[in-house]
């Protein structure tokens, strides 16, 4: 630790204590928001409870994908520490609104009621429909802001950016863990209408804490050098700007499709990357909610599973980070990952106990190793594809390669969830419709032998056959995957370019602003503790 913090300026040591201690907060008040918010739609929804939270997730990520579309041209005219915190503020009003929505119309603290229940306001519960809309967009805003910021703090320095975002990304899991657990017991004393009210205020403490970031400018220094500079030379105004950035976004979807379709080195990179991110998204917001209240009959325990899930994620980010020399591709952990996806098996047998909390964290240790291998497949995963394709020059000077691919990927994913997850949760609720009961929790298992045994089973077969698709995968440790990529650019190169090159892939381990002009989503969708030199 000691070794990490001497790294680094004393002024970039006080930016980065300002950040961690934004982002814990940060993440402290996305947890109990999301924790209150899902388990209420679990409790409020009725006979559609499953279908309806699947559409709600899916729109939130769909709304996430605009939210990082609109940064870039909010960047150039404000500072970047500003639009985080008026980002986050936003976000902020708007996790205000369910708790004024439901006190207005009648609801009540569930401490406060005579039998210690909770009593919910009249108002629709449709209406968590376009919050939960408006939320995604600051979250994407935010989550792309966080990309940057890091290189505004500590500049381009290579060795610095990894250890800071090695750093942060620890400190927000640690965050995320015990927000998971703690919302819980907040939800047991203030209802789940309630539950998030220190969601505005954390928010908020977020907000006020990252405005006092120094702007030291590593990025706008070296503006003239920037594409983002560059562009829109005449006013063309925010609005303008906004559209060109959906345009570039498009533009950077087909060319992804087009990168990833057409090579066998980037083909399975699909079931890799994209069928991975759906199968833990599912494994959060899908089969966590379907246990804790079909089978526990507590919708708030499903916050301490998901709790479980952040543990593993934690510790999965950290053994990639500690066997980077040992395990220098990401074959391996993709598959342990899909290995590990059959703990899901466990679930229709796992013994419970009605409304017992117990019950709860037994399963959460289960998740727990499901997503250390999620985590650890999705951290390396990250750092291959960002060290590959940096190398690849993009034949459209707007989008790169690798924000063009992860764009695809992220995409992909969200498409997959918003269709795969709707389709499950319509299924699980037509066969419990009617039920009550022991025969409720019976027919829950059963479902959960297929929405949780099958799928992904199948889920896991697709990505272990997918790890031998690229030369050289075969073995179970390789040293190098296809390195014909590599081995192309540097005969296309001609020995007076090397520095240039090289000045270029170091430039890449990081985001600048300008990186996310036309590649948004998929910056949105790289994984910030994969920060890795792309050049030993």
């Amino acid at each position: 630790m000691i070794t990490l913090w001497s790294a680094f300026t004393p002024e970039q040591r006080r930016n980065i204590g300002i950040y961690v201690l934004g982002i814990m907060c940060y993440k402290f008040a996305l947890e109990y928001f999301n924790g209150s918010f899902i388990t209420q739609a679990n409790e409020r929804f009725g006979a559609r409870r499953f279908e309806k939270i699947a559409i709600l997730t899916g729109t939130n990520y769909a709304a996430q994908c605009i939210g990082s579309i609109i940064v870039a041209p909010l960047i150039k005219c404000f500072p970047t520490r500003t639009v985080l915190a008026v980002a986050v503020l936003t976000f902020g009003i708007i996790s205000c609104v369910p708790l004024i929505a439901d006190a207005a119309t009648g609801g009540v603290l569930k401490y406060k009621t005579a039998n210690n229940k909770t009593k919910y306001g009249t108002w629709s519960p449709n209406g968590l429909f376009p919050i939960y809309v408006v939320s995604g967009i600051s979250y994407g805003t935010v989550e792309l802001i966080r990309r940057v910021i890091p290189r505004d703090i500590v500049g381009g320095d290579v060795d610095r950016l990894r250890k800071m975002d090695a750093f942060v990304h620890v400190m927000y899991e640690v965050a995320g863990t015990t927000g998971a657990f703690t919302s819980t017991s907040l939800i047991g004393y203030f209802g789940y209408n309630y539950s998030a009210f220190l969601s505005p205020v954390l928010f908020t403490l977020a907000a006020c804490i990252w405005i006092w970031i120094s702007s030291l400018g590593e990025s706008q220094r070296s503006e003239e050098e920037s594409r983002l500079a560059r562009v829109e030379v005449e006013n063309r105004g925010i609005f303008m700007s906004m559209v060109d950035g959906v345009r570039a976004f498009i533009k950077a979807f087909w060319y992804g499709g087009y990168l990833i379709f057409t090579d066998r080195r980037f083909i399975w990179l699909v079931p890799g990357y994209a069928f991975a991110l759906y199968g833990h998204r599912y494994l959060e917001n899908g089969l966590a909610p379907i246990y804790a209240r079909a089978i526990i009959g507590v919708s708030s325990y499903s916050q301490i599973i998901v709790g479980g899930s952040n543990f593993g994620e934690l510790l999965g980010a950290l053994s990639v980070m500690l066997f980077t020399q040992a395990v220098p591709t990401p074959m391996p952990w993709l598959r342990l990952d899909a290995l590990l996806l059959n703990l899901v098996w466990v679930m229709p047998f796992f013994p419970y106990k009605r409304g017992a909390v117990a019950s709860a964290w037994k399963l959460a240790a289960v998740f727990t190793p499901i997503s250390y291998g999620w985590a650890a497949g999705d951290v390396s995963l990250a750092a291959y594809i960002q060290s590959t394709l940096a190398k690849m020059e993009a034949k459209d000077k707007d989008v790169s390669a690798l924000g063009a691919v992860m764009a695809f990927l992220y995409v992909t994913y969200i498409v997959m969830y918003s269709l795969i997850s709707t389709f499950l949760g319509r299924w699980v609720d037509k066969r419990l419709r009617g039920l009550t009961g022991v025969a409720a929790i019976n027919r829950a298992r059963d479902c959960l032998k297929y929405v949780g045994g099958v799928h992904f089973t199948i889920l896991s077969v697709i990505i272990i056959a997918a790890t031998f698709i690229p030369k050289g995968s075969v073995s179970f440790n390789p040293k190098a995957i296809d390195q014909s990529l590599l081995k192309a650019d540097e005969e296309s190169d001609s020995s007076s370019q090397d520095d240039i090159k090289e000045a270029k892939y170091q430039e890449r381990d990081s985001f600048a602003p300008q990186d996310i002009q036309g590649d948004a989503v998929g910056a949105l969708a790289q994984n910030t503790a994969a920060r890795v030199p792309t050049r030993s």
